[in-house]
């Protein structure tokens, strides 16, 4: 639960953001247009200098102005927030039973990690949940590794399922007793009192023990047998000492209330564990990105299915007679990442909240995921600062009515995703589209899509998920070039959506469309504009100390957010540290977004490395960290002995905190091995296999097959009665379905249709 702001936070929130656009508009009047009006500068290099450093200053500015006004929004949202009581839940879903689907993407993770993600869906309390482990290994792996953690992983559900059973069987067990003891009776007897606390006691004592038991090797750990089973098992033991009083002072509890207790310890241990594995099948879309590995799984829900083995490999063929494979449907999806963690009552408190009246219209309901504590480097501290951070901003944003999902975790209704869901054919198969895939941050492009069909999103004000941040900065670089890519692309569909509400005479409040601009296109426009600074030799006229102080009041929130959150206040001088030597990695994503733009296609999802061994950092964004700090120092050096003092200043404070950076968050020794390793790999020459063999018609010519005595061409009957006459046969291990897009169109047999509208 958020601490609820003080009046004095807010107050100060507010004064930030008035301060900031008062400072702003003295700094334009006073040192822009005084320069031009009062002393009648004309020196056209000094005209161009001053207006590109005010656009630069303005979106900077910008971006800090929406910051502030998030977490005033933030803020609020805490001081109105009320927990809706336990007994309130309990009644809602004593009458309702709706379903829900855990969809947890996986690909080449570590069983260890899986089965914490596992194991804390599974003990969510709910009246029918069902978990799918969506498996995106390679099916059939070479390597040894591989082929142990693709094990690992298959057997995962088995092992959770297993687990749980001797509490399962045991609660619906007595669950059935106490439901024939009280037919007739409207309140509880004393001995179902008892039975139900002493059952508590029993489900606290188990997870104690299974807490107790749990491997600790990382934080990641501790926090998973702390707060997902300890804590659990703590509130059991809580549960049970209440009822326990009750039956010493001789309350009456009504009978109902004990079968709501009863159903709490079945729905805690009864989730349906499973796992599905896409690249099984030929004819199911292998694009190698998390969004086709969910619309894969969710394209195939409420529908029987025959295994079929064909030409190509195993397809789903949907029937009614016999099916092999059934996949049902449910009220309810939750997207969840393989290395992510839900606390008790994620999934009951935030579908408690959709089912309330006026929530209809409500698609998609999260928490912003925080980071775990205790990280044991100075980097993963860092990351998880900014994590906590975001948690904050994304709150606020949902005050404005501008939420956008964040892909580690989300409830989403089921109906919701049919509104957006978009049908295509690619070799004569159909491929469903439900969470687009044009762009590697496919959550925002959804969001967009949501609310373009009426639907709004929603960020749950607690802090009930958690989720790993990178160890290492190879691992931090992948994430974050993700992260960077693809904003600028989905811009252009959320103006589209702006000019036909306005159009329609809906108005669009000017809030949500300055937050959703900054949120998808700050990353571009701060690097660009912090390039700016760091490079170009600015006119010293122009560095004046008001806009100096604009940017104050956003150093000094954040600062006080970091203290509110459990950091350092001086982590706000290591956060910019942070974002100096990865300042090449959002440009690099940025300049993808706009090759990707132009070139009209997608690019391979690059998925965060979770591994136990360190992730070697590309080493062109290494040399970027220490060309920046290099550079910084002779900007100081020259300003020095030009005695342009305030650029100077500028350049050491850079120059310091970027040296820092790269050794507390990148390491001299990493630096050099990850240098030494890109030069190697950019002088290494691949050798490529013989191809000659392959290539000549002579070399293994099939046998000629001999009908009345004459010598025909060699017939692949399997492949003539598959794919037809004249049909060239595929070669073996071609993913046939890939992603639709890329492909020209081909006539007959490629179609493209939203649900409800043509597109052209």
């Amino acid at each position: 639960m958020p601490r609820p702001a003080s009046h004095t936070a807010t107050w100060m929130g507010g004064f930030a953001i008035a301060a900031t656009i008062a400072l702003w508009l003295t700094y334009i009047l006073r040192t822009v247009v005084a320069e031009f009006i009062d002393f009648g500068i004309h020196d056209s290099k000094f005209i161009a200098q001053t207006i590109s450093y005010v656009i630069v200053m303005t979106f900077l500015t910008f971006s800090a102005l929406m910051y502030l006004l998030a977490r005033q929004g933030s803020m609020y949202r805490t001081r109105t927030h009320v927990r809706v009581p336990r007994a309130e839940i309990d009644a809602h879903f004593a009458a309702v039973n709706p379903s829900i689907t855990v969809l947890i993407p996986s690909y080449r993770e570590d069983p260890e990690v899986v089965r914490a993600t596992l194991l804390s869906a599974a003990l969510q309390e709910f009246p029918c949940m069902r978990i799918v482990l969506l498996i995106d290994d390679p099916p059939n792996p070479t390597e040894p590794e591989a082929i142990e953690g693709l094990a690992g992983c298959r057997a995962l559900p088995g092992e959770v399922t297993e687990l749980l059973a001797e509490p399962r069987d045991r609660f619906v067990a007595a669950m059935a007793a106490h439901e024939r003891a009280s037919v007739d009776e409207a309140a509880g007897s004393p001995a179902a009192l008892r039975g139900v606390a002493i059952d508590f006691a029993w489900a606290a004592d188990w997870l104690s023990a299974q807490a107790a038991a749990y491997p600790r090797t990382s934080n990641a750990d501790e926090f998973v047998a702390d707060e997902v089973l300890g804590a659990l098992g703590g509130d059991f033991d809580v549960t049970s000492k209440a009822l326990f009083a009750a039956l010493d002072e001789g309350a009456m509890v009504p009978a109902e209330r004990i079968s709501q207790l009863y159903r709490r310890l079945i729905w805690t241990f009864s989730a349906t564990l499973t796992s599905f594995e896409r690249k099984t099948f030929a004819h199911l879309p292998h694009d190698a990105n998390k969004a086709m590995n969910l619309n894969a799984y969710i394209g195939l829900m409420g529908h029987d299915y025959a295994v079929l083995d064909t030409r190509v490999g195993l397809i789903l063929r949907e029937t009614d007679v016999q099916p092999t494979l059934h996949v049902p449907d449910s009220d309810y999806l939750l997207t969840l990442d393989a290395d992510s963690v839900l606390l008790r009552e994620y999934c009951l408190r935030l579908a408690y909240h959709l089912a309330l009246p006026g929530n209809e219209r409500i698609a998609v309901i999260q928490t912003p995921y925080s980071a775990f504590r205790g990280a044991p480097t100075r980097l993963e501290r860092i990351a998880g600062a900014t994590t906590d951070i975001q948690h904050v901003v994304h709150q606020g944003l949902t005050y404005y009515n501008s939420t956008f999902w964040v892909g580690a975790n989300a409830i989403i209704r089921k109906v919701a995703l049919n509104d957006i869901e978009e049908v295509s054919y690619v070799d004569g198969y159909e491929v469903r589209r439900y969470v687009q895939d044009r762009t590697v941050i496919e959550d925002t492009e959804s969001s967009i899509d949501l609310v373009a069909h009426g639907w709004s999103l929603y960020n749950y004000p607690e802090r009930l998920s958690y989720s790993a941040t990178p160890p290492d900065f190879g691992s931090l670089v992948v994430q974050r070039a993700r992260w960077a890519n693809g904003g600028l692309l989905i811009m252009p569909k959320f103006w589209r959506y702006i000019r036909r509400e306005r159009k329609a005479g809906h108005k669009v409040k000017r809030t949500q469309v300055w937050l959703r601009f900054n949120y998808m296109a700050s990353i571009a426009w701060s690097s660009l504009g912090l390039v700016f600074l760091l490079l170009f030799p600015y006119n010293s006229q122009l560095l004046s100390p008001i806009i100096l102080a604009a940017a104050l009041p956003y150093f000094l929130a954040m600062s006080y957010d970091f203290h509110r959150l459990g950091y350092k206040r001086s982590d706000v001088f290591r956060v910019y540290g942070f974002n100096l030597i990865l300042l090449s990695v959002n440009l690099a994503g940025t300049f993808k977004s706009l090759q990707q733009a132009a070139a009209k296609s997608k690019i391979a999802f690059a998925r965060t490395p979770k591994v136990k061994d360190r992730t070697a950092s590309p080493a062109l964004f290494v040399l970027s960290a220490y060309l920046i700090a290099a550079f910084s120092f002779y900007t100081l050096q020259n300003d020095v002995v030009s005695e342009n003092w305030s650029n100077a200043v500028f350049a050491g404070f850079n120059g310091l905190l970027t040296t820092y950076s790269i050794i507390a968050f990148i390491g001299l020794r990493n630096s050099i091995v990850d240098v030494a390793v890109g030069m190697a790999h950019w002088v290494r020459v691949p050798v490529l296999p013989d191809v000659a063999a392959a290539s000549d018609p002579a070399v293994d010519a099939p046998d000629g097959d001999t009908v009345d005595g004459a010598v025909h061409p060699g017939i692949d009957w399997e492949a003539v009665l598959f794919f037809g006459p004249g049909t060239q046969t595929p070669e073996p291990g071609v993913e046939r379905i890939s992603d639709p897009s890329t492909r020209g169109p081909r006539r007959g047999d490629t179609r493209s249709r939203h649900r409800g509208e043509a597109s052209s």
